[in-house]
C-alpha cells in the first residue's frame, strides 16, 4: 500500500463489504485515523459486531439499512446467515481499543489442528515474506490424531530455490509452535477461478508430502 501511495501520489482507504451488504459496510474514513491493514469501522447508519468471539476473534455479524432482505427464492439460505436481524458474514474478525475491525480469515477456511483453531491467512501472510514463494495457500489436511494439521501448497518464483525443510523453518521462526505447516508440498501453479482467487477447494494433498 504504501508503495502505491509512493508511486501514483493518492490515499489508499481500505474497506469492507459484500454483495449482501449493498455493498459496503466499513471504511477507513478519510477524516479519521487510518490503519494499514484494517477494514475500518462502520459506515454510516451500519453497526458491526463479532459473534461467538472466542480468543479475540469471531464472526462479522452486520446490521443496518444496507443489508439485504434474503436470498432471491431461497429461504433456506437466508435463514442460514440472517440472525435476529444480523446478517453473519462468514468472514472471521478482531477488533481493536478503537473499533477497527481486522479481518483474520474466512471462517470456512479455518483448520482445528487438536482442538486449536488456525487461520491459513496468517501463515500464508508469513509464506509471502519468503523471497523464494511467489503463491501460498494453506489447508488442513486430514490427520488420524489431531483431527486436521496444516498443509502448505507452495509454487516458487521462477528461477528461485527453496526446500520444504527451509519453509517449515522459516514460518516457525513466527508464529506459534501449533501453527505452522507440518506438510510442504510444491506446485506449478494454484488454482484459481475467472477474478484470479486461489480456489483452496480444488487443491490437491499428494499421497506423500514433505
Amino acid at each position: 500500500m504504501r508503495g502505491f501511495e509512493e508511486r501514483f501520489g493518492c490515499k489508499v482507504l481500505e474497506g469492507y463489504g459484500l454483495s449482501e451488504t449493498s455493498p459496503v459496510a466499513s471504511f477507513n474514513h478519510p477524516d479519521r485515523e487510518r490503519k494499514p491493514g484494517s477494514i475500518g469501522t462502520p459506515i454510516e447508519g451500519v453497526e458491526m459486531k463479532l459473534a461467538d468471539e472466542e480468543g479475540g476473534v469471531g464472526e462479522i455479524a452486520i446490521r443496518g439499512h444496507n443489508v439485504m432482505k434474503g436470498y432471491w427464492r431461497n429461504p433456506e439460505a437466508t435463514k442460514d446467515v440472517m440472525r435476529d436481524g444480523w446478517f453473519h458474514t462468514g468472514d472471521m474478525a478482531r477488533v481493536d481499543e478503537d473499533g477497527y475491525f481486522f479481518i483474520v480469515d474466512r471462517k470456512k477456511d479455518m483448520i482445528i489442528r487438536g482442538g486449536y483453531n488456525v487461520y491459513p491467512r496468517e501463515i500464508e501472510e508469513v509464506l509471502y515474506e519468503h523471497p523464494a514463494v511467489r503463491e501460498a495457500a494453506v489447508v488442513g489436511v486430514p490427520h488420524d490424531e489431531l483431527g486436521e494439521e496444516v498443509g502448505a501448497a507452495v509454487a516458487l518464483k521462477e528461477g528461485a530455490e527453496a526446500s520444504a525443510d527451509e519453509l517449515k523453518a522459516f514460518v516457525k521462526e513466527q508464529v506459534a509452535a501449533y501453527k505452522y505447516p507440518r506438510q510442504v508440498w510444491f506446485v506449478d501453479e494454484l488454482p484459481k477461478g475467472p477474478t484470479g482467487k486461489i480456489l483452496k477447494r480444488e487443491i490437491e494433498v499428494p499421497a506423500r508430502t514433505s
